[in-house]
């Protein structure tokens, strides 16, 4: 995969603050961390974690880690129920907040991912990518980014990676720090884009000709 030219902040600093922040955030939150999974673990049971492996810089795969919003409900063959089911009031409030994502600074400290950047999808949309989505696997996947604080799960595929691809190629430090603002802003004041119109997460990505509306 063909990189673009890297600026001076990407090349030399976005790593280095984000292992900083990674870290900080551990130390600082630790607290949070026990006691979201101790509700996690009442709530929804176990295990706490949810892991996936998801593609990241240059398709690389990694396994990212969560706290799990969903129950195991199964029916009566055996197979999980939709998300609109298994994902209770409870789950909806850590997604909703992003509490669900704490997990993922463990992610950041070891380098699978940025603070800022296009959000892991799932290892099967890769073959179902074009040329140009391609491109969001340039840079390592974020917490955060710039698709999740322009409509997060409200916003159609296409338009989703575009703006993924917009934002690889115009990383700066203060357009990062922007994000990161945007993105408290939406997970703990408007707390909107749960959920796209006819999903309880988001519908899943079929290709650029058969997208799930």
């Amino acid at each position: 995969m063909s990189h673009k030219p890297y600026g001076p902040y990407e090349k030399y600093f976005k790593r280095p603050l984000d292992f900083l922040c990674g870290v900080a955030a551990v130390v600082v939150f630790w607290w949070l961390y026990a006691i979201v999974a101790i509700l996690v673990r009442i709530k929804l049971g176990s295990p706490v974690l949810f892991t996936q492996e998801r593609p990241g810089k240059d398709e690389k795969i990694f396994k990212l880690y969560k706290f799990r919003t969903m129950t195991d409900a199964k029916d009566e063959n055996g197979n999980l129920l939709p998300d609109d089911i298994r994902l209770t009031r409870f789950g909806k409030l850590l997604r909703s907040t992003s509490l669900d994502e704490l997990p993922e600074a463990f992610n950041i400290i070891k380098g699978d991912m940025s603070v800022i950047g296009p959000r892991p999808l799932l290892v099967r949309y890769l073959d179902r990518y074009n040329e140009e989505q391609h491109r969001r696997h340039e840079v390592r996947p974020g917490l955060s980014g710039y698709a999740q604080v322009h409509g997060r799960n409200t916003v159609n595929w296409e338009d989703k990676f575009r703006l993924d691809v917009k934002y690889v190629d115009h990383i700066t430090f203060l357009g990062d720090i922007k994000i990161i603002v945007d993105s408290v802003l939406v997970a703990f004041i408007k707390r909107d884009g749960i959920s796209s119109e006819t999903s309880a997460t988001m519908e899943e990505f079929m290709g650029n000709e058969t997208i799930v509306k």
